[in-house]
């Protein structure tokens, strides 16, 4: 039986790249960093549509953000194919999200994509929701998940 490869880069993958997958990459680099890991594991962050491209994450996911203590830096892109070689995991941040990612995806890189709740143990959601026309506790519930399958995420890395 082959060896698993070990994860050296992520992507992070939402619709349109500011709100959810540009956290997720924030609280990846704050863990990495925290774990001492930040030298060894690259993370970036996507959506699957290009409306936003060059924005910042949203002020209002970047305030909820920089409480956590989290940089919120980043700047919106659309992602494409060729993500799909470059990097070891794709996150999908919720089902639509995986089904685009699918669509683009080849058969050598189709085994990369995963839901990212799939990795979350506190939480039972199975789709990190879209905050994006909800109130403040819907930035924080996604913080919440992203930390609790993030860490999870670190602790496959780190065996």
């Amino acid at each position: 039986m082959a060896e698993a490869k070990p994860i050296t880069s992520i992507l992070f993958v939402c619709m349109g790249n500011i709100c959810r997958s540009p956290s997720g990459e924030n609280v990846m680099r704050k863990l990495l960093e925290d774990a001492g890991l930040s030298d060894k594991v690259r993370c970036d962050s996507a959506g699957t549509i290009g409306y936003h491209t060059g924005n910042p994450p949203d002020p209002r996911m970047s305030a909820a953000g920089r409480k956590r203590g989290l940089p919120m830096t980043g700047s919106a892109r659309q992602v494409t194919p060729q993500d799909l070689d470059r990097f070891d995991l794709v996150l999908a941040m919720d089902n639509e999200n995986f089904a685009d990612l699918e669509r683009i995806s080849t058969p050598e890189n189709h085994h990369k994509i995963k839901r990212f709740c799939d990795f979350c143990i506190q939480y039972s959601d199975t789709e990190v929701p879209d905050p994006y026309y909800g109130g403040a506790q819907g930035f924080e519930h996604v913080l919440d998940l992203l930390e609790d399958g993030c860490q999870q995420i670190i602790n496959q890395i780190e065996k």
